[in-house]
């Protein structure tokens, strides 16, 4: 039986403030690719979701025995995954910005470059990722034309996208970020991503 492209496609649920999406994002492409899998970008707004828990930040401020951890364990992840690691001064930052240039970008063959520089910004460089002057600054090095792309990402076309993607997340029961689909399957965390990926290659061969 012929494959198709959806049952190698794994969809990835991600919010630049995110600091476990950070190690997913930088490594997702290759780890794909070494499976045959295509990403399927979705960016959206953890806040959102926080916010119907009743929560106003994330669990990781809120619970500080948790955020403790986190910290630590971000440095061990880092560290095993050879990723640059400056624990940011504000967190969680507001990622509203690019997380609409990447809706824009979402189809396009630059959304992976893209998405990983600004997630060095935000956690290698320990920069404000929400400023049009550091987006424009991320767009340009890649040698695309970044006033276009800020005043398509801000228009009130593309506004409504992120909030209806946010949406989307809730109504697939989405509580955390980076979440992984494949095939309808759920995975939450970047510790599941090669499970994500594990799954997409056995769902491929049993079909065969």
């Amino acid at each position: 039986m012929p494959l198709t492209d959806e049952r190698r496609e794994i969809e990835f649920w991600f919010d630049f403030a995110s600091n476990y999406s950070y190690l997913s994002v930088m490594r997702i492409e290759d780890a794909a690719a070494a499976t045959g899998a295509t990403v399927v970008w979705r960016p959206f707004l953890l806040g959102p979701i926080f916010k119907s828990f009743g929560w106003d930040n994330s669990p990781f401020v809120l619970q500080h025995e948790k955020g403790d951890y986190m910290w630590k364990d971000m440095a061990r992840e880092c560290r095993k995954y050879g990723l640059p690691w400056n624990r940011p001064s504000t967190f969680p930052r507001v990622s509203t910005l690019p997380a609409r240039v990447a809706i824009v970008a979402a189809e396009t063959p630059w959304i992976g470059e893209f998405c990983r520089r600004i997630m060095l910004l935000n956690f290698a460089s320990d920069r404000d990722i929400n400023s049009q002057e550091a987006v424009a600054e991320v767009l340009s090095n890649l040698g695309l034309p970044a006033l276009q792309i800020l005043d398509e990402a801000q228009s009130e076309t593309n506004k409504p996208r992120l909030r209806q993607q946010t949406e989307t997340a809730k109504a697939k029961r989405i509580f955390g970020a980076p979440t992984f689909f494949v095939n309808g399957e759920m995975f939450w965390g970047n510790d599941r991503l090669n499970d994500a990926l594990r799954f997409a290659g056995e769902r491929v061969k049993a079909r065969d």
